[in-house]
């Protein structure tokens, strides 16, 4: 904008009259520019900029729309082609949108250590949480599942089931586990929570609610499967026994259906042979309790 270079060279004695000759400038839009600087249409769009900005932050693989569906959640309504120029403007691309040239990889945000180094035990709950995502069709779209299973127990201590792959899901899986383990007085500050690399897990609201809660971040390396495979046999398990079973209709179905099998299911029917032929359920009922005793 060429207004405060105008008004810069006023202050130095140079008439508005010839400065806006010179660069071809209208003198009432500079005037009324001068009246009042940042309009209520400035503030706006910088409001709407940074929804977008957070919203791009928080889920980086998203492309224009989806920022602006994220950006109409907090309120800032826009159409999706204002939404676009303001991306454009600021280069935020989805992560998948544009193929990238030689040498423009980006390293992510920084990552946690990884704590666990693949030894998928725990002597007391609440020591060691995994965590990760999974996916499955349904006529109307995909369904996203994040669980968190307390590897003491093998017990799914949290989950969260969405239509959007999105940081929130995370966060919301993380909130249920926190909510659910803390009934009772039951400690959780300290505890490792493991995942992948994934951008959900390195997201700012992720790190915000581990923080929150004075859980401690761990994560695999990338493309090594194996770093979190107590929790990929799991959702190996999910799909073999429920999800390829058959066809789903509506996600509203899948989502009953995930649910039944993780609370009836896998909770309270299928025993394990690690916890010696216990499910999670009577694992956490009978050695808690005889370990409480004996202390």
């Amino acid at each position: 904008m060429s207004y405060p270079l105008v008004r810069e060279l006023a202050a130095d004695g140079i008439l508005v009259t010839v400065t806006c000759r010179v660069l071809d400038l209208a003198r009432q839009p500079y005037y009324r520019w001068l009246a009042q600087p940042v309009t209520a249409r400035d503030l706006e769009q910088a409001r709407l900029a940074n929804a977008l900005f957070d919203a791009h932050r928080d889920d980086p693989e998203y492309g224009y729309r989806l920022l602006g569906d994220e950006a109409r959640d907090t309120g800032q309504v826009a159409c999706d082609r204002t939404v676009w120029a303001r991306c454009a403007d600021n280069r935020w691309w989805s992560a998948f949108g544009k193929k990238k040239g030689k040498g423009s990889k980006r390293p992510g945000p920084p990552a946690h250590d990884d704590l666990v180094r693949r030894d998928f035990t725990a002597d007391a709950p609440n020591t060691l949480w995994l965590t990760d995502i999974t996916e499955h069709p349904t006529a109307e779209g995909k369904v996203y599942l994040c669980a968190i299973k307390d590897v003491y127990s093998n017990r799914i201590v949290g989950y969260s089931i969405d239509s959007r792959m999105k940081s929130s899901l995370a966060v919301k899986a993380l909130e249920n586990a926190v909510a659910r383990r803390a009934v009772g007085g039951s400690e959780v500050a300290g505890c490792i929570v493991h995942s992948d690399r994934g951008s959900q897990f390195r997201s700012r609201k992720f790190l915000a609610a581990l923080r929150a809660h004075d859980l401690v971040g761990s994560m695999g390396q990338v493309a090594s499967a194996g770093d979190n495979a107590a929790m990929e046999s799991f959702f190996a398990l999910l799909q073999k026994n429920m999800l390829d079973r058959r066809r789903w209709t509506t996600r509203h179905e899948l989502r009953i259906a995930i649910i039944t099998w993780i609370e009836r299911t896998y909770h309270r029917r299928r025993r394990q042979q690690r916890l010696g032929r216990l499910t999670p359920i009577e694992f956490e009922a009978i050695i808690t309790t005889q370990v409480a005793l004996a202390a």
